[in-house]
């Protein structure tokens, strides 16, 4: 079958690799119908994220089950699925406590010597615990597609950065990053009741989409002169929850610097930068909690996807650009030059 690898930065190739095969009694092999690039697949495609040569690549895909081993009990080739983008066993203490990115049995699509998510099938282990099936007349619409397709990463991620943050009814959020993932966290922040939205980002295209998505102000300043405008437009005081979708030092110190004293902060940037953004005695000081790291996504697909099936959470608009698993790399590249936003593949 046909798969997206990793040769040197900036050299991804669609190539022939083994196709997947069930190797033990949990395990499902999906067969993708939808699959996309992600904003952190950029920091292995430039060279900041380790990989070695022919490392699989992508985590993000839905699909219908083409095989189970003889364990699977809750699904059976035909389904149509949504994989969250790591999976997990669901028994251990961290899944049963809704934390299944710290399932000592779990991993990641796209790690060295696992399947990757941009591929043409993808072997899942702890296949019923992992898998989240949809009502099976959803296989053939492809309007929800884009929609279901971002639960498996970014618009879980987006929640989880607003859960993170203690987003509630009437309060003032502001979020930190245009991609895909802050976008999806104006979405979130909305949904769980934000009074007023601040998106900080200085893409034109983007801010459109946050203000669809429910944004009511766009702050396109960087650094001391953004602190500086998300001070005036909130009377001086900051915001209650501030959601960190980038992962740089500046994005996070960013972040700290506009939240209002007994505010919080939900970061899910994946951090290669370091963490040299965090001031502890600032922090301290103004009573400004941080939490956040890894989305436990397995656990918010049974909640978000309600919504998004009635159309009251429509992430869609994220992707900008589809293309045929052959041309991927050119969704690396348009990406990574940020004329796309997110890149949409099919198969």
């Amino acid at each position: 079958m046909r798969a997206i690898v990793i040769r040197a930065p900036r050299d991804v190739r669609v190539e022939e690799v083994p196709d997947p095969v069930v190797r033990e009694a949990t395990d499902a092999v999906v067969r993708l119908v939808g699959s996309c690039v992600c904003g952190s697949d950029l920091w292995a495609y430039r060279g900041v994220a380790g990989t070695v040569p022919g490392q699989r690549m992508g985590h993000e895909f839905v699909g219908v089950v083409a095989e189970t081993g003889s364990e699977v009990t809750r699904l059976r080739p035909g389904d149509f699925v949504i994989a969250p983008f790591a999976w997990s066993d669901g028994v251990c203490e961290h899944c049963r406590e809704g934390l299944h990115t710290s399932c000592p049995r779990g991993g990641f699509w796209g790690d060295e010597g696992s399947d990757g998510g941009q591929g043409e099938a993808v072997r899942v282990p702890f296949a019923d615990a992992t898998l989240v099936p949809l009502p099976p007349e959803l296989a053939g619409e492809r309007k929800l597609l884009p929609a279901l397709l971002a639960l498996s990463d970014v618009l879980s991620t987006g929640h989880h950065a607003a859960v993170s943050a203690q987003v509630r009814p009437g309060a003032t959020v502001a979020v930190v990053g245009d991609g895909a993932v802050g976008l999806c966290g104006v979405l979130a922040a909305r949904r769980l009741g934000a009074e007023r939205v601040l998106l900080l980002g200085h893409h034109e295209r983007r801010a459109a989409v946050a203000r669809a998505f429910g944004a009511t102000d766009v702050v396109a300043a960087r650094g001391d002169a953004a602190v500086a405008a998300v001070r005036d437009l909130t009377g001086g005081q900051g915001a209650h929850a501030v959601l960190e979708a980038v992962g740089t030092a500046q994005s996070l110190g960013t972040a700290l610097a506009i939240a209002r004293d007994g505010g919080a902060v939900g970061c899910v940037g994946v951090p290669y930068g370091g963490n040299a953004g965090v001031d502890l005695r600032r922090m301290f000081d103004r009573n400004i909690a941080l939490r956040g790291g890894i989305a436990p996504v397995r656990a918010y697909i049974p909640e978000l996807l309600p919504d998004v099936l009635s159309g009251a959470l429509d992430p869609g608009p994220v992707f900008d650009r589809t293309v045929p698993l052959d041309e991927v790399p050119d969704g690396y590249r348009a990406m990574d030059d940020r004329s796309a936003l997110k890149v949409r593949i099919t198969f």
